[in-house]
């Protein structure tokens, strides 16, 4: 596979969890609201939700997979527009998308803050390395 190839990979893959996250996050909140008798009306906002479901951990992930992520998704964007694809931008890409699979099982699963946190500093700091280092190897080229 060409690096392109990969990159857009890299993003289908993480646009894939989100949906897979999107989905189970509906098919539990479905559930739990037949099984509670709530109607939709009365979970219209955040805060009415916090008072109604117990477990939040799916609706959670699923609002982090648009936070940190959006960088990423910006970031690929430009390596794409650009055309400059390193290969070390490659692999970091992969380990960002792998960084945010961990830290959804880990989210949605134990939910052990510290295990959770250690996962996205690694992704911060990944990203941190992929925007550096695609401007200064873009500047130099």
């Amino acid at each position: 596979m060409t690096p392109t190839q990969h990159l857009v990979l890299a993003c289908a893959s993480l646009i894939a969890l989100t949906l897979f996250i999107c989905i189970y996050m509906l098919v539990h909140r479905v559930k739990t609201m037949k099984a509670l008798q709530i109607t939709p009306q009365s979970v219209a906002l955040s805060a009415q939700r916090i008072s109604k479901f117990e477990d939040s951990r799916f609706s959670d992930n699923y609002n982090h997979l648009f936070e940190l992520p959006i960088v990423f998704y910006v970031l690929c964007t430009l390596a794409l527009v650009t055309q400059h694809i390193p290969t070390w931008f490659v692999m970091t890409a992969w380990l960002f998308v792998i960084s945010r699979c961990v830290h959804s099982c880990i989210q949605c699963g134990t939910n052990n803050v510290m295990q959770r946190f250690s996962v996205f500093v690694f992704g911060v700091l990944l990203l941190a390395i992929m925007l550096l280092g695609f401007v200064c190897s873009y500047l130099i080229q």
